[in-house]
């Protein structure tokens, strides 16, 4: 069984890119739906409360993706980079923001150094709140963002889930990243 068949509610364009997510559904699970949708089925993770919906979804989704728990952000992102570098797939990871996602960057960093293809999920802070100093909130697009080949903030589930397969088509296209 392919993985489009699996994800009743994210639908291919001709060129096998995701086009549509329908309503009703949270961000997490459209995200867990687009990486599930390109082949994901494992994710490195130090949890954090800043993306508790996606760990929902991930829970929700265990017969089909295998969540490994790290005990420090920076091991999560280690362990991403180790797991593309053996695949050739995309290893994923995800971590909270501020302090994790700062964790997170030297796998990262060593990920597009050794042109090893690594997606990072990063948690930030709400909408309402971002730009007023939120607890740990941080510009991840630009601090982060300046170590990886291709940094995104989606602002919608339909905005993520384009995003995703966007990202996952840069990391591995040219120079992996």
């Amino acid at each position: 069984m392919d993985h489009a068949s699996r994800i009743p509610h994210a639908t291919n364009d001709a060129a096998g890119g995701a086009t549509a997510v329908s309503t009703g559904r949270t961000a997490g699970r459209v995200l867990v739906d687009a990486l599930r949708l390109h082949g994901v089925d494992r994710v490195f993770c130090g949890p954090g409360e800043s993306y508790l919906e996606v760990l929902d979804a991930l829970h929700d989704a265990a017969d089909t993706v295998e969540l490994v728990v790290a005990k420090h952000e920076g091991g999560a992102a280690n362990m991403a980079e180790a797991d593309g570098k053996m695949t050739g797939r995309p290893g994923i990871c995800m971590v909270t923001r501020g302090p994790g996602a700062t964790h997170a960057s030297i796998g990262i960093h060593t990920a597009r150094q050794d042109s090893v293809p690594v997606v990072a999920i990063m948690g930030g802070v709400k909408r309402p709140h971002k730009g007023r100093e939120a607890f740990q909130e941080s510009d991840l697009v630009n601090g982060i963002g300046s170590l990886a080949k291709r940094a995104y903030e989606p602002h919608s589930p339909n905005e993520a889930l384009r995003q995703v397969s966007e990202g996952l088509k840069a990391i591995v296209t040219g120079r992996p990243g």
